[in-house]
Order: C-alpha cells, then sequence, then structure tokens
C-alpha cells in the first residue's frame, strides 16, 4: 500500500457524521466516496455519490470500505466488497445480526486475504487508554472490581430516540445488543475476557421492543469483577450526556480511580481522603472523546506502520459469545459460564 490510504464509505445516517468528519482530519487518507440508498444523503458528504455500493467500489478503486449501517445489512455489504476485490473493511457495531452469520463473513473475508475491523470505538475512547496504562502500571495496586453506570437519561417518553436513531425502538435486543456491547469489549480491553456473566434485565418504557435497563455481573481471572448497571432513563452529572454516557469506579487494593461525567480520571489512595488528577476534563465537542478519530487513526497505522491492530473480526466474534450469554443468563435467571 502506498503511504495514501484511499477510503470510502457505505451509510451515510445519522452516526456517519463522525465518521467522514474523522477521515477527513487524517493526512494519511484521500476521502473517495459516499454511497447511500438515498443518494441525497450521500450527495450531503460533498464526496462522489452512488446509491450502489458495487459501482462506487468499481469507479472510486478504494484500498479501505468504511461499512456505517446497521447489522441487518452487513454481511451483504462485506460480501459485495469482498467480490469486488477489497482487502481492509471497517464494519460498524453491533456486528452483523448473529453469531453465525458473523462468523460465515469473517470465514470468508479469511479465505479472501481480507481483513474486518469491528468500529467498537469505546475502548478508544481517552478515559479508557489512560485507566488502562493506570492499571497496567499498578497506580491502584490489584484490582478488584470494576463499575460502571450507564446514564445518557434519553430513553424517557413515547419520542425516546426519534430524533436521532429511531430504530432504536424496534430493536428486540436493545440495551446489550446495541449499547451494553460497548463495555463488554471495553471490560474485555481492561481486564481480560470475563469467564462468566450474570444478567437481570428489564424493559421500562413500554413504546420500545426491547430492554432498556438492567445489570450485568462478569466474573474475570484472578478474582477479578465487573459490573455494568445500565438505566438509559436516568442521567449524570455532565454537560453532554453522550461523552462518557455515564460515570465507572475502578477499585484495586492500593487505590481507587472514578471516571466522571466530563471525562476526567480521579485517583485516590487507599485510607486518603483527597483526590489527585489522573487525566484533565475532555474538551472534544463531538462524540465520546473523539474515539472514532482514535479507532480511524489506529486502523491507518495498522495498515501503513504494520502496528498491531485491535478489534479484528476474529477476535471480536468473542463479544458476541458474552452477549449471547448475557441474554441467556436473563432469561433463565442463571449464571453462565464462559469457559
Amino acid at each position: 500500500m502506498t503511504s495514501l490510504v484511499r477510503v470510502a464509505c457505505v451509510g451515510a445516517g445519522y452516526f456517519s457524521q463522525f465518521h467522514y468528519e474523522s477521515w477527513s482530519r487524517i493526512e494519511r487518507v484521500e476521502l473517495v466516496g459516499s454511497c447511500n440508498r438515498d443518494i441525497s444523503r450521500a450527495q450531503a458528504t460533498g464526496l462522489p455519490a452512488f446509491d450502489d455500493l458495487r459501482k462506487m467500489i468499481e469507479h472510486t478503486q478504494p484500498d479501505l470500505l468504511d461499512i456505517i449501517l446497521p447489522p441487518i445489512v452487513h454481511a451483504q455489504m462485506i460480501r459485495v466488497a469482498l467480490d469486488a476485490g477489497i482487502k481492509t473493511l471497517i464494519c460498524q457495531k453491533p456486528f452483523c445480526q448473529n453469531k453465525a452469520e458473523a462468523e460465515a463473513v469473517t470465514t470468508e473475508a479469511e479465505a479472501a486475504g481480507a481483513r474486518i475491523i469491528v468500529h467498537e470505538n469505546f475502548r478508544f475512547q481517552p478515559w479508557y487508554r489512560a485507566l488502562k496504562s493506570a492499571i497496567e502500571a499498578q497506580r491502584i495496586g490489584d484490582v478488584h472490581q470494576l463499575t460502571f453506570r450507564l446514564r445518557p437519561g434519553d430513553g424517557q417518553g413515547p419520542d425516546a430516540y426519534l430524533d436521532r436513531q429511531p430504530y432504536f425502538q424496534k430493536m428486540d435486543r436493545f440495551l446489550v445488543h446495541e449499547t451494553a456491547v460497548h463495555w463488554v469489549d471495553t471490560f474485555r480491553y481492561l481486564l481480560g475476557n470475563p469467564i462468566a456473566v450474570y444478567a437481570d434485565l428489564r424493559k421500562m418504557n413500554p413504546v420500545i421492543s426491547g430492554e432498556d435497563a438492567g445489570y450485568i455481573l462478569f466474573d474475570h481471572a484472578n478474582g477479578r469483577r465487573s459490573v455494568f448497571d445500565g438505566n438509559r432513563h436516568l442521567d449524570h452529572a455532565s454537560d453532554n450526556h453522550r461523552r462518557t454516557m455515564g460515570e465507572a469506579l475502578v477499585e484495586g487494593t492500593s487505590g481507587t480511580i472514578t471516571l466522571r461525567g466530563d471525562g476526567s480520571l480521579r485517583l485516590r489512595q487507599f485510607g486518603a481522603t483527597e483526590e489527585t488528577n489522573l487525566l484533565a476534563p475532555d474538551t472534544w465537542n463531538g462524540f465520546g472523546g473523539d474515539c472514532v478519530h482514535g479507532l480511524q487513526k489506529h486502523v491507518i497505522s495498522g495498515l501503513l506502520d504494520n502496528t498491531p491492530l485491535e478489534n479484528s473480526a476474529r477476535e471480536y466474534l468473542r463479544v458476541i459469545d458474552i452477549e449471547d450469554a448475557i441474554y441467556s443468563s436473563a432469561a433463565t435467571g442463571q449464571k453462565v459460564s464462559l469457559e
């Protein structure tokens, strides 16, 4: 590959704005096209616009295809791209509609000598990168537990989600499949793959199809535990509830690190009352501490500098296994082993 990566995108819905904007800031990227079923949306990006993916690939000859679409069309888009000879793809999460479909297209990509990176961007939020470094540096000793409280405050009433992502209301699996998977992956990044899971999920807003609140308890190796406490009806202290989408507490034998809604990290040593700053409040006005940019720069570095790539499709299949175990636990009321 040359020193410039030609990137084309399929999808021009709400969240795609963060993808297009980020690509435009990466010097080693040339954006060459946008494709969307409603071509007016693709045209609105200012790029060469198409309503047929195969035609866009043929005309623009991209090195990388960024799939920014819902799971129902992931497999179809991936197969069109593979058939057209694309060797590097980024695909939004949740990855495909189920494990069987995700594993099938992953295997097909590997057979074609292509790679798929799942666009799981939360682990690239600056507070989680800094938290990972602090854990590895033993800043709080041996970690016992990690708790995240999801509180975006956007789930109340009959109009919930309609102004941004209306398909949320129709998802039979919502809180976990659409949202909590971010923290399934983030907890894996921070503490390693869980070895067991217990979940208690519920639906609070009657206008949506899926669950929108619940508790998920993960067991990790060496006695570590993580807890996802999610409720989309409630909020947290922040000027932008979509920056961190909640608050976190990481507790160890030598101290505690707190993630606040402003994106800052605070460290309190064991036995002390005062706190010190580990990470200053976030000043990025866009989504999630500019984590989309973090992931996309990571992929370009992997392509051009041969740095290790995180979130390969094959690796990400583990997240789908964990998600399935969460729903199984919620249905049965039993802890589910992942070993």
